[in-house]
């Protein structure tokens, strides 16, 4: 019995001695690659076992068109049949590992002849060059080593359109040429790299299906007008061998379950060998197990088994299925029982008990319980729950801290500094129940306040909060002491789970008494109001990150009906609608614009609506170049008065530079006292900002001054903040 040019005694000390010990290249004109190695044990475990075995030359059934070439194999089939013209058990190429420096080590001397042969030293060795393959007509012949640095550039010859930009990105990254090029050294080191990188090349083509490549090299004289040598790597890659057969044994026992898993192996009969497309398709097909109902499937590294002669390979890849299983219990750890109940993770799961099992949503509940806050690391896996229907999910936390302290430092030219510190016990009623109290000191404005934040109440991503704060807000626009109590229902957003819509409605209760001009007298006015309102609002979030949105757009729509008691009760609606875009223009310029209309509905006049419920314009987040509500109509003191409707449009280009980044921008907006704005009084600001990206969001200071400015107006204005204007 021949088996790849081995004769049987070789066999049989493979098989007897195969752990730890390196094969002796056999002699010349016989193949035995170093996969008998791996092999051998199987044979010999197949001699008491039986198992299955490929069988290259008669496949059973094809998964696609070609029922003669493609085979998922019954469980119990048994062939030993084998061709001596294949390389069984051929090696998959590493693509990671480090291409060492200078000669590998030899296993004896026969084997170190046999690669002296096959590659002897270029600089040394003229008659190794073959001058018709590797130069160009009329070029010189030979070249001279005179011990001389010089430097050279790579020339790669017979690629074009022959590898994928990944594997060309994989060359890149591991040639040892790439990495000298330009770098001045001498010809034998050259000669070095040369060899090294001739054997990356081989095995990067061989991972693509090119088994029986030519690669030849030469460093060659410098072509007329420069002064680099040519470090020449010349590619004939021969035939790309293709799969004749496709065996998946173990598949079968998962494809009666659920048949639509025969054909998740994306590879088939008459496609390249091509190594990436094979394991990518052993992840496909370990992840559609996964995501249908089989949580403990492992698919086994693939086995190509090689013809030279016929230039075709073989493909054999195992399948342990482990069973179809349903959601079953969730099982908490000693540690995570004292943060959430099963209840409450079955709650957030996107799973029900009984649901077939997908991977996915394991993976998805391990997210949510990230997104908590509470945990520091959490493990969430399948384990059997023995009854061989369903399979439980295991869930162990480490308790994160539960109290932080925070702060934030800001300042807006017309709004002054601000200083908010803020105190949280995320956990102070369990499950996920937090209570946060803040403090605000700033030039114009101070607060307290206390509220209460449950989150995933009664299903997943709903949040009830409820709090009650006293502020004293002394701006331009009017002066109040106010005390609010509030409570809402939302949907929100956040980093970590970005969502497209988002929602809230609450109901609000404030009392406030607060001092403005009064528009039909023109006096200051001191007056109390009471203000029941229950606002809703809902956004729609196409945008590709939340602090720095670089393509997408952002739809928002709100809505406050309120009634209010001063002298008497009335009734009014607030409306707002946003929308902004964001247009990537290259790889360093993202263009965004925003709108921003506002509406007072009712037959009430604006100055009898609370100053604090107004509309008003300019700032940092509003119209740049402005003070802070400092556009629209004034009084004799040039102070603003606010109004019932508002117009704002910004325009910005965002150019990104590394970690900083610089923003030009245009923004425009107008107040108005009739309930539809006047676009004749707009206002028009401009400027520049400095961005410097962080790891948690872009810092932004930006510095704009009034085109078209009012009476009091100043000309310059800076803000500072995190994140985008918009």
């Amino acid at each position: 019995m021949g088996l790849i040019g081995c004769d049987v005694t070789q066999l049989l000390v493979a098989m007897t001695d195969w752990m730890g010990r390196r094969f002796r290249q056999p002699q010349e004109g016989r193949r035995c690659l170093p996969a008998v190695e791996l092999l051998a044990p199987a044979l010999l475990a197949g001699m008491i076992f039986s198992p299955v075995v490929l069988n290259a030359q008669q496949p059973r059934q094809a998964q696609n068109e070609a029922p003669s070439d493609t085979t998922i194999a019954a469980d119990g089939e048994v062939s030993l049949d084998m061709d001596d013209s294949l390389d069984v058990g051929l090696e998959w190429p590493d693509m990671d590992a480090e291409v060492p420096v200078g000669a590998p080590a030899l296993a004896d001397e026969d084997q170190a002849k046999e690669q002296e042969q096959a590659s002897p030293d270029i600089a040394n060795s003229e008659e190794t060059i073959d001058f018709e393959d590797v130069g160009e007509p009329g070029e010189q012949q030979s070249l001279a080593d005179d011990g001389t640095d010089r430097r050279y550039k790579v020339v790669l010859r017979g690629l074009d359109d022959l590898l994928d930009s990944e594997s060309k990105d994989r060359f890149n990254s591991l040639s040892l040429l790439k990495e000298g090029d330009g770098k001045a050294t001498n010809l034998a080191q050259i000669n070095r790299r040369l060899k090294q990188d001739a054997d990356l090349l081989d095995r990067i083509l061989r991972a693509k299906g090119y088994y029986s490549a030519s690669i030849r090299t030469a460093v060659r004289p410098p072509s007329a007008g420069e002064e680099k040598l040519r470090a020449v790597l010349n590619v004939r890659p021969g035939e790309r061998y293709t799969l004749s057969s496709i065996l998946l044994p173990g598949l079968s026992i998962a494809a009666r379950r659920v048949p639509e898993l025969e054909t998740a192996f994306p590879l088939w009969v008459g496609d390249p060998v091509d190594a990436d497309q094979i394991l990518a398709g052993q992840t496909k097909l370990a992840v559609d197990l996964g995501e249908n109902g089989f949580p403990f499937a492992e698919v086994r590294d693939p086995i190509v088994t090689i013809d030279h002669e016929k230039e075709i390979g073989a493909l054999e890849m195992p399948v342990r299925a482990g069973g179809y299983r349903r959601f079953g219990d969730i099982e908490l750890s000693e540690g995570t029982a004292e943060l959430f109940s099963a209840k409450h993770l079955y709650r957030i799961a996107r799973f029900d008990r009984g649901d077939v099992y997908k991977a996915s949503d394991i993976e998805d509940l391990r997210r949510a319980i990230v997104a908590t806050g509470l945990v520091s690391s959490v493990t969430v896996k399948p384990v059997d729950q023995g009854d061989g229907e369903h399979a439980s999910v295991e869930v162990a936390a480490t308790a994160g801290p539960m109290r932080t302290v925070a702060g934030e430092v800001g300042y807006g030219t017309g709004e002054g500094y601000r200083i908010e510190a803020s105190w949280q016990h995320r956990n102070f009623f369990p499950p996920e129940g937090a209570i946060t109290a803040r403090g605000l000191l700033g030039t114009r404005e101070q607060a307290v306040g206390v509220s209460y934040r449950r989150n995933n109440f009664k299903r997943r991503d709903n949040i009830l909060s409820a709090g009650l704060s006293l502020r004293h807000q002394n701006l331009d626009a009017f002066e109040a002491k106010t005390i609010s109590l509030s409570g809402s229902l939302e949907r929100q957003t956040n980093i970590i789970y970005q969502k497209k819509w988002a929602w809230s409605i609450g109901a609000e209760l404030i009392a406030s008494r607060e001092r403005d001009i009064f528009a039909s007298t023109q006096m200051e006015t001191e007056r109390d109001y009471l203000i029941f309102a229950l606002p809703g609002s809902v956004t729609y979030d196409a945008s590709d990150d939340l602090l720095d949105p670089s393509k997408g757009f952002r739809l928002g729509a709100r809505i406050s009906p309120e009634v209010a008691e001063q002298s008497g009760t009335f009734t009014y609606v607030r409306a707002q609608a946003d929308g902004s875009v964001y247009l990537p223009v290259g790889e360093k310029v993202v263009m965004a614009s925003r709108v921003r209309l506002g509406t007072i509905l009712g037959g009430v006049a604006s100055d009898r609506i609370a100053p604090s419920r107004r509309f008003y314009a300019g700032g940092g987040a509003s119209v740049r170049g402005y003070g802070y509500q400092a556009i629209g109509p004034q009084d004799a003191n040039n102070d603003p008065l606010g109004g019932k409707s508002l117009a704002e449009f910004s325009l910005e280009a965002r150019v990104r530079l590394g970690t900083f980044g610089v923003v030009p921008f245009v923004d425009a907006g107008n107040i108005s006292s009739s309930f539809l704005p006047k676009l004749s009084d707009v206002r028009f600001g401009a400027g520049v900002g400095l961005r410097y990206y962080s790891n948690f969001g872009p810092i932004r200071i930006d510095v704009g001054t009034p085109i078209n400015p009012q009476p009091g107006d100043s000309r310059i204005a800076v803000y500072v903040s995190l994140g985008q204007a918009f």
